[in-house]
C-alpha cells in the first residue's frame, strides 16, 4: 500500500488548512489511519488517528479542539482539517496506515505499518 499525503503549505497563524492522504488501494478490513508530525529538531509525534470501522478517533492534547481527523466513505482517502493553526503546528505531517489497529495503541508510530511521504505545513506568527 502506498500512501500519498497532499495539502501542506504556508499560513499565518490563526488560519486552516485541510491534509489529505490518499492510499493506492482501499483497505476493507479493521485498520486505523492517522498523522504523525515531525518539528525541525524534534522526535516524531502523534497528531491523529481514526479507526475502521466504527470511526474511533484519537487526538493529541495539543491538537483536540483544533484538528479534525475524518475518512471518506470510499475508505481510500483520510482528510486533517486543520484549524487556529499555531506557530508551534510548524512541521512535516506523515501519514500513515495500522492494519492491525488496537485503540490503545493508536497513538504509537510503531504501531503503523505504512507510512507517506510527508507534507509541511508552516506556520507564521
Amino acid at each position: 500500500v502506498q500512501l500519498q499525503a497532499s495539502g501542506g503549505g504556508l499560513v499565518q497563524a490563526g488560519g486552516s488548512l485541510r491534509l489529505s492522504c490518499a492510499a493506492s488501494q482501499r483497505t476493507v478490513s479493521r485498520h486505523a489511519m492517522g498523522w504523525f508530525r515531525q518539528a525541525p529538531g524534534k522526535e516524531r509525534e502523534f497528531v491523529a488517528a481514526i479507526m475502521w470501522p466504527g470511526g474511533a478517533r484519537v487526538y493529541a492534547d495539543s491538537v483536540k479542539g483544533r484538528f479534525t481527523i475524518s475518512r471518506d466513505n470510499a475508505g481510500n482517502t483520510m482528510n486533517l482539517q486543520m484549524n487556529s493553526l499555531k506557530p508551534e503546528d510548524t512541521a512535516v505531517y506523515y501519514c500513515a496506515l495500522d492494519l492491525r489497529p488496537i485503540l490503545s495503541t493508536m497513538s504509537s508510530g510503531t504501531a503503523y505499518d505504512y507510512w507517506g511521504q510527508g507534507t509541511l505545513v508552516t506556520v507564521s506568527s
